[in-house]
């Protein structure tokens, strides 16, 4: 992947301009295998809990919080980090074509998006925008997943055992976030894509001159 020459950036529409409050409501946990280790990409392993806390004067003001929104205290705590620590940001979802794997996924609503012309790329036509591991969760599908490799075998382009649709995958270039498939995305939240054609048959040199690429997995 390198560095756009000029002319390269695309703008298009997809959808509609979305409110971007985060959601209320519950959402499901990450699968996790027999020893309790998460299991499949987006899995994350569930930190020990702080134990009762004291909200002082606010503890009425979270009763009513909860009561008015029907939420579970874990739920309502939930949405209240999701709104401080993802402002500005948008929460979209997305999948494969069969739907056996779902998932969510924080980011703006004009998303940039890399149009890499590595051998795979342009085979399987991998235009992706990429996000921090932290703002993606894989809500199922862990086990229709599989994981296709090569050359260095950083990359990790998992996809879908039943229909075969890679919806996102690990990028060479940012190994420890996520590349998402701006067109595996559902329809609402999506205002405006930028497309940034990158060099990958000289990756490393291209990755090497981008100034920003890098960066986009870190939160």
């Amino acid at each position: 992947m390198g560095r756009a020459t000029a002319g390269s950036a695309r703008r298009s529409r997809r959808g509609s301009a979305a409110a971007s409050s985060p959601a209320g409501g519950s959402r499901r946990g990450r699968g996790k295998k027999a020893d309790g280790s998460p299991a499949g990409p987006g899995a994350q392993a569930e930190p020990p809990g702080p134990g009762p806390f004291n909200l002082g004067a606010q503890s009425r003001r979270w009763a009513a919080f909860q009561e008015r929104h029907r939420l579970s205290c874990e739920e309502a705590a939930r949405l209240l980090l999701d709104a401080y620590e993802y402002k500005g940001l948008v929460k979209h979802t997305g999948g494969c074509h069969c739907g056996a794997v779902r998932f969510e996924v924080w980011a703006s609503a004009d998303l940039h998006v890399f149009n890499c012309n590595c051998s795979i790329c342009t085979k399987k036509q991998n235009r992706h925008f990429i996000v921090p591991a932290s703002r993606f969760k894989l809500l199922k599908g862990a086990d229709n997943l599989t994981t296709y490799t090569f050359n260095t075998h950083r990359a990790q382009h998992t996809f879908c055992k039943t229909c075969g649709v890679q919806s996102f995958y690990t990028p060479r270039s940012n190994p420890d976030g996520y590349g998402i498939a701006p067109h595996c995305l559902d329809d609402g939240t999506v205002q405006t894509i930028v497309t940034e054609d990158i060099n990958g048959k000289e990756w490393e040199k291209a990755v090497k001159e981008h100034k920003t690429i890098r960066d986009m997995s870190k939160p």
